[in-house]
């Protein structure tokens, strides 16, 4: 067999069976080979960025690695941003990027570069084949590289995919997560025994229904306090999980939260540093005379760590779930008139289904949608771990196929979705069942907010229309509908509730464009 075909068999043989995919003229024999090995579901898109997030969306939620397909350097340039985010969330991605025949290489034709030097600034694991014969092994390599929680990117030059003398390879074991040392466990289990002011701050898999149970027992037996970080990659929300707060994007909001700490625990966490540095403010928001003790690093077991330090320090206690509050009653309900962030948070979680998966990059106008979805139905968040925006509607398109049987609400700002708005016709070629919500303030209201924050200075006429995005404003609506997405416009929280219902009864992709005033802040505060 020709390199693809064992490369594409060898991926499938090792449960790596979805491709998203922007390919060229290098990939035609990646793509011909689909139909020898339709094990593999290959899913277009019309923007490598595209790709590169709903790769990211999947494998968030599947659990396994999905592979990419890249079309030379300037295709790899094109998806960096969400594989960024990706790196960030500790997402297992394969990344395939065509490059020229090898004995093309040396003419310097106009799309050659130095793809292995992109990848790496956002890859755990980058090698280029050299053989056929060695194709699929290298893929095996690149597939348990991607299990241990990292982008592996296998540079695949088109004459190693075309030529014949290939074979298949089997996956090769992977030891990921890392335990964790009984005596790490130990030493948590007396800081939080010892009746000083302790938080643990939890990220990754501690953010699991088995890892907020295990934590919540643990807070419940010692008054430990539970912080979540402030973009998680996948946590479980609603009623019947334990509750946990998130840590505020805003630095002077944070440091409110941590103030007067004795002892902050990571747990599958960092510590906690601002998102950016601010004139006369300290990046590092862990306060003064504040010990910072690991109980498991981001790459180690920590939901096994949570659960034995819960057996030695809180035998017997229960975790505190979230109860589901009526739709009729405060903060779910519908709220009468127009729209505003508050009505916009209360009337999603009034809606939403029981075990959706909500991907959340509303930015500025979602600041209440943690306190409004806590005790909404049971359901999966991701959110945009990596700060890079244009993630939201792809990751939501590999979420939905990742769970095709699961409702998907993608929440999406005006902004960011420009960046990526080619998603949705991926959406619609593939009927899937995203619903977007996509509020539209015809700003971009964050950076209104920073530029005060930063202490720039006034905008004056120019420097507004660098942060304002009407003059003409986009017509969402028009957009959705010419990719494919049927779409409305809603401006009261009655009619947004009546779309989103409508859109979670019919099958395939539908948009709402919520018209929102942005969020103006007051004094570097919300």
């Amino acid at each position: 067999m020709i390199g693809a075909q064992a490369l594409i068999a060898s991926l499938t043989g090792a449960g790596v069976d979805v491709c998203f995919m922007n390919p060229g003229t290098s990939e035609m024999h990646f793509v011909s080979a689909l139909d020898s090995v339709p094990a593999m579901r290959g899913v277009l898109a019309l923007f490598e960025g595209v790709a590169t997030g709903a790769a990211d969306g999947y494998a968030r939620i599947a659990g396994r690695p999905a592979a990419v397909l890249l079309h030379l350097g300037p295709g790899l340039a094109n998806g960096l941003a969400n594989l960024h985010n990706a790196r960030r969330a500790l997402t297992p991605v394969v990344v395939i990027v065509g490059a020229h025949a090898t004995g093309h290489v040396r003419y310097d034709a106009p799309l050659q570069s130095d793809i292995e030097a992109l990848a790496r600034t956002v890859s755990g694991w980058v090698h280029t084949c050299g053989t056929t014969r060695e194709l699929a092994q290298d893929a095996m390599r690149a597939v348990a590289a991607a299990r241990a929680g990292q982008i592996a990117t296998l540079v695949l030059p088109a004459d190693v995919s075309w030529s014949d003398g290939a074979a298949l390879a089997v996956a090769r074991p992977v030891s990921w997560p890392a335990v964790v040392d009984d005596s790490q466990v130990s030493a948590v289990a007396a800081l939080v025994s010892g009746g000083s002011r302790v938080m643990f701050m939890l990220g990754g898999k501690a953010l699991t229904e088995r890892g907020l149970r295990a934590a919540s027992r643990i807070s419940t037996a010692t008054g430990a306090r539970l912080l979540a970080e402030t973009f998680p990659a996948r946590i479980e929300r609603g009623a019947g999980v334990p509750a946990v707060d998130r840590l505020a994007y805003l630095a002077e909001q944070a440091e409110a939260q941590l103030a007067g700490l004795d002892h902050l625990i990571l747990a599958g966490a960092r510590a906690p540093v601002s998102f950016f540095a601010y004139p006369g403010r300290a990046s590092d928001l862990v306060p003064a005379g504040c010990s910072v003790a690991v109980l498991a690093d981001p790459d180690q077991d920590v939901e096994a760590a949570l659960e034995a330090l819960a057996g030695q320090v809180a035998a017997g206690a229960s975790p505190v779930l979230a109860e589901a509050v009526l739709p009729s009653a405060p903060p779910l309900r519908a709220e009468p008139g127009l729209l505003n962030a508050i009505s916009l948070a209360n009337t999603i979680a009034a809606s939403l289904p029981e075990h959706a998966i909500v991907v959340d990059e509303a930015n500025t106008s979602g600041f209440a949608l943690p306190m409004a979805l806590a005790r909404a139905p049971r359901h999966t968040l991701l959110t945009l771990t990596g700060g890079s925006i244009g993630q939201g509607l792809p990751a939501a398109t590999g979420a939905a196929i990742a769970a095709p049987d699961r409702p998907v609400l993608s929440l999406e700002a005006d902004g960011s979705a420009l960046y990526t708005i080619q998603a949705l016709w991926t959406q619609a070629r593939e009927q899937l069942n995203v619903t977007t919500v996509l509020i539209n303030n015809a700003a971009y209201a964050i950076l209104r907010m920073e530029l005060a924050r930063t202490a720039a200075g006034q905008a004056g006429k120019r420097a507004s229309r660098m942060l304002d995005l009407s003059d003409p404003t986009p017509d969402f609506t028009q957009i959705s509908t010419g990719l494919g997405v049927p779409a409305t416009r809603v401006t009261t929280a009655a009619e947004l509730d009546r779309a989103l219902r409508l859109a979670y009864a019919e099958p395939g992709p539908h948009l709402i464009e919520a018209i929102v005033p942005a969020v103006v802040p007051s004094g570097g505060a919300w």
